[in-house]
Formats: structure tokens, C-alpha cells, sequence
């Protein structure tokens, strides 16, 4: 397909959406040298407000509602999201159409003076602004003291170099994106910290019906990733997993069949909710719907309640 027009693209400002953002472009002129690619840096309410934690003001569409809305409008052609920023459903008028080659989805871990996890004294203090992540580290370890921290990647570094912290727990995929993968003391295996569902992955949205965008954007999708996050996202619905309570999801591809794993956990660890499922690439959705039904009858909604949700099993 040869499109000889400028697109433009709206993202977050900081240094990685940006560099996820030139990722996708250099990705779509690979692919239709006639493109031209402009990016429009539009501010989220997440990036507006620094100083609260994300639990404390809501999750969904914290980091995109600013940027769909330029979409919708017009103003941008395209949009590039971090896929576990993303609500399970886009707006009326948008839809994802492409999900590029997934990057690691795996958690890291940063230590003073590189010490490992398993390395830390008792009482040792763990920064992370994940619930989800704060859950798994005290189910692994309850002896440790979890510290609330805000900003993007650069900003949690910092502040994380500066202070009396033992640690800290970030995406391995955004430290790759930005050249900082040296950073880590340890990536985390998904059998000690099950990732976010869809982490690592990006979505491009793109208003419906626009079929030349879908045809530009088509080109870059990876199979694999793709199903893997529908199946992980499909999960995370079933679960309402917009409220916040700790939920992990994994999926892996295989031909025709994926697996995938998932948990829900109370927010002091102490109770994690997990199974696995295996099913098919036709049935990736069906499958996370599956297992997130298996995991509410399990008593994982006694959990999603305590967010003021109810379930009818």
C-alpha cells in the first residue's frame, strides 16, 4: 500500500513513550517509504498528577483518555499507547489495529549496591508504585516494607538513587526501550512475579472504519503478540480489572495453542488466587474469559469486591 501523506501521532510526552512512538514510525516508513510521520505530545491526567499514588485515583484511562479524545477529534491520525494503560475497551468510533513484536514482559529488579532480591536483609524497603507488583513481592517475601513511588522510568531512577531505599521494581520492557537494560540487577521470572496483563506490549489505535490506517498499520502486527494480549486482556475484563486489585496475567503462543497463566492476589499478598489454561489461537479471548470465570468461582471475587465491585458467579 503506498499512502504519499503526512500521519500524525499523538502520544505521552515522556522519554518512553516517545521512544515507543519513533519505534512504531520507523516501523510503519520501514514498511511504506512514502510516509511521513509527524508526532503530537499531548499531557494525560497521569502525567498531571505526580504526587498521588495510582491507587488512591483510578486507573482507567489515566494515561490515554486525553489522547483517544485527540483522536476522535481528528486532531491526530493515530495513537501509541503502552497496551497495559489501555481500558479493556476502546470508545465508541476507536479500535486497536496493531500490536508490534511484543518486548520482555517481565519485571526487573534494581538493588543497592546490587544485591539481589533474595539478597536483602530483613526490613529491607522496596519501592514500586505497583499494587500488583507490591502483592507479589510481599507473597514471595512478607519480611520486606513496600515504598509508594511516582514518575516515569527517568524520575523513579532518580529518586530511587537519591534516597535510603533497598530497591526498586520496574517493566524490563521500558528500561530496554530506553537503552537502560544494564540497570537491572535481576529480571524476575514470571514464576515469582506474574507481569501485568498486555505489559510490554503497544496498542496503535486508530478511529474505526478508517481503512487506510488499518492497512498501514496492519503491516507491522505481530501474530503472537497480538493474541497473547487479546488473551490477557480478555482476563482482565472478565474481571473488571479496571478497580485496583493485583492481577497478573501471562500468555504464551505456541502454532495453534497458547497457555496462559493468571492470578489475582489480595493487596497484602497474603491470598493469590492462580491457575493456568491451555487453548487455542481461535479461542485466545474465550480463554481468558475462561480462566478469569474459574478464578471468581475460586473466590477471587471475594477479592474484586473489597473494591466495591460485586460478581454473580
Amino acid at each position: 500500500m503506498a499512502i504519499d501523506t503526512t500521519i500524525i501521532i499523538g502520544t505521552r510526552g515522556s522519554a518512553l513513550a516517545l521512544a515507543q512512538t519513533k519505534a512504531v514510525a520507523d516501523m510503519l516508513v520501514k514498511h511504506n517509504p512514502d510516509v511521513r510521520i509527524e508526532t503530537t505530545v499531548i499531557k494525560t491526567k497521569g502525567d498531571i498528577i505526580l504526587d498521588t499514588a495510582l491507587s488512591k485515583i483510578g486507573d482507567k484511562g489515566l494515561f490515554v483518555k486525553e489522547i483517544e479524545s485527540a483522536l476522535l477529534e481528528g486532531s491526530i491520525d493515530m495513537a501509541v499507547h503502552s497496551m497495559k494503560d489501555l481500558p479493556t475497551e476502546s470508545p465508541a468510533g476507536l479500535s486497536i489495529a496493531a500490536v508490534p513484536l511484543r518486548e520482555d514482559p517481565r519485571d526487573v529488579f534494581i538493588g543497592r549496591n546490587g544485591l539481589g532480591l533474595d539478597e536483602l536483609p530483613h526490613g529491607a524497603t522496596i519501592a514500586t508504585g505497583s499494587l500488583r507488583r507490591k502483592a507479589q513481592l510481599l507473597a514471595y517475601r512478607p519480611d520486606l516494607v513496600v515504598s509508594d513511588i511516582r514518575g516515569n522510568v527517568e524520575t523513579r531512577l532518580r529518586k530511587f538513587r537519591e534516597s535510603a531505599l533497598d530497591g526498586i521494581i520496574l517493566a524490563c520492557a521500558g528500561l530496554k526501550r530506553l537503552g537502560l537494560a544494564d540497570q537491572a540487577t535481576e529480571v524476575l521470572s514470571v514464576d515469582r512475579m506474574l507481569p501485568a496483563p498486555a505489559q510490554g506490549a503497544l496498542g496503535i489505535q486508530i478511529r474505526a472504519g478508517d481503512t487506510a490506517m488499518q492497512q498501514l498499520v496492519g503491516a507491522i502486527d505481530h501474530r503472537e503478540s497480538c493474541l497473547a494480549t487479546k488473551a490477557e486482556r480478555a482476563f482482565l475484563k472478565a474481571l473488571e480489572g479496571g478497580c485496583q486489585v493485583p492481577i497478573g496475567a501471562w500468555c504464551t503462543v505456541k502454532d495453534n495453542e497458547i497457555e496462559l497463566q493468571g492470578s489475582v492476589l489480595s493487596h497484602n499478598g497474603t491470598r493469590n488466587i492462580s491457575d493456568r489454561l491451555t487453548g487455542t489461537t481461535a479461542n485466545a479471548a474465550e480463554t481468558g474469559t475462561e480462566l478469569a470465570r474459574r478464578l471468581l468461582n475460586r473466590g477471587a471475587d471475594v477479592l474484586l469486591q473489597q473494591c466495591g465491585r460485586s460478581y454473580a458467579n
